[in-house]
């Protein structure tokens, strides 16, 4: 099923006694699935879109808010790095945390003895595949990693487009520029998306052109602003000349990029050790927004190979049903009903103690529950 799952910027804070408790399911939960299906089960759940937004519903966050992003992400943070016994960690998180992900990689590998150089490398290019690659409107705000022991990783990062209003999530498993998304949750749009299969052959045509001369890009640059500035005629559009079919949708992705010193300088940086290969491109030093766009700009317009403008927002299956677990912060379906997620932690703490003295049976049947649900998330976890 395919469509958009919208994600409104909702303001305010988790109150302090209700992230306490947010705290504790989390934890309940973690430890249910970890002693049952392993930390890498965890970490692929979390890659699916709807299985983070049921987690998330049962902890109490609503199920339409930017914040249910941030908030569990925060979560999870919390409780595997104090509990890394469960074998896996999150790293990263909102804002200013974002950049703390070198650091904490390198004590990330002391407890789950992973290379910390991987973890680097999978979070530098996770957040280029969605700042750099894909280019939506969207400026990334949130940037979190989860490892586990057996060095599997995947990404869960967010970002926020403040004119609309709206938040779009994105989750990754892969550390390359191709379709690296294992969903994307939001409202469905246009896009410059150089991941898409579709843009193979633009991706190569970028690697030869940095492996120009950065005068020679100059001009052709110059070149393809002047085309972009004049506007198609209708009789050309009518009429499918080369060069017009589809070239509407393609102009709304782009706009004349001056060869400015700045965007000059960026370029000659990379080609100093071009890359040759995708490997090599999306970790290019200097490589930004702003150069993907011209040299877009330059494959579609002198070249005729261009960038496609699929948008990859996926549509997760509705998770509303999880949202009457214990309620949401913002009352949706109703206020969060602090009594019933007392009690279904003492549930999960009660069959955790019991699982841990060689009786799982309680365990195993709370989690056969969700077999009742009916549609239900089949997910990869």
């Amino acid at each position: 099923m395919t469509g958009a799952a919208e994600l409104p910027l909702h303001g305010g804070k988790v109150p302090g006694w209700m992230l306490r408790l947010m705290e504790r399911m989390g934890e309940a939960i973690l430890d249910s699935l970890v002693e049952l299906k392993g930390p890498e089960a965890v970490r692929r759940g979390l890659a699916d879109p709807v299985w983070f937004q049921a987690f998330n519903n049962i902890i109490g966050m609503d199920w339409d808010s930017s914040g249910s992003t941030t908030v569990l992400m925060g979560v999870l943070k919390s409780i595997t790095w104090r509990r890394p016994d469960l074998g896996l960690l999150v790293l990263g998180g909102k804002g200013r945390h974002m950049r703390g992900v070198p650091g904490e990689a390198v004590e990330a590998s002391k407890l789950l003895d992973v290379d910390p150089e991987r973890i680097k490398f999978f979070s530098k290019a996770t957040a280029r595949a969605d700042s750099v690659f894909l280019q939506d409107g969207y400026d990334l705000y949130h940037h979190a990693v989860v490892v586990d022991e057996g060095g599997g990783m995947i990404v869960v990062q967010q970002g926020m487009n403040v004119e609309r209003g709206m938040a779009r999530r994105y989750h990754l498993d892969r550390a390359v520029i191709e379709e690296p998304h294992t969903g994307v949750a939001g409202a469905k749009g246009i896009a410059l998306n150089a991941t898409a299969r579709e843009s193979r052959e633009a991706r190569a045509l970028f690697i030869d052109l940095l492996n120009d001369d950065a005068r020679r890009i100059a001009k052709l640059l110059a070149e393809a602003n002047a085309m972009l500035r004049r506007q198609p005629s209708l009789t050309d559009f009518l009429t499918g000349k080369p060069g017009s079919k589809g070239i509407y949708d393609r102009y709304r992705v782009y706009k004349p990029i001056p060869p400015d010193p700045r965007l000059i300088k960026a370029i000659e940086n990379i080609a100093r050790n071009p890359p040759t290969s995708e490997e090599e491109l999306i970790t290019a030093p200097s490589l930004g927004p702003k150069v993907i766009r011209a040299l877009a700009l330059i494959a579609d317009l002198i070249y005729s190979t261009p960038v496609s403008t699929r948008d990859p927002v996926t549509h997760p299956l509705n998770p509303y049903i999880y949202a009457y677990a214990v309620g949401g912060k913002d009352g949706i379906p109703y206020r969060y009903d602090p009594k019933t997620a007392v009690k279904t932690i003492e549930t999960l703490e009660d069959a955790l103690n019991h699982a841990r003295i060689g009786d799982k049976e309680r365990l195993r049947a709370i989690m056969r529950l969700r077999r009742l649900i009916r549609g239900g998330p089949r997910g990869r976890y």
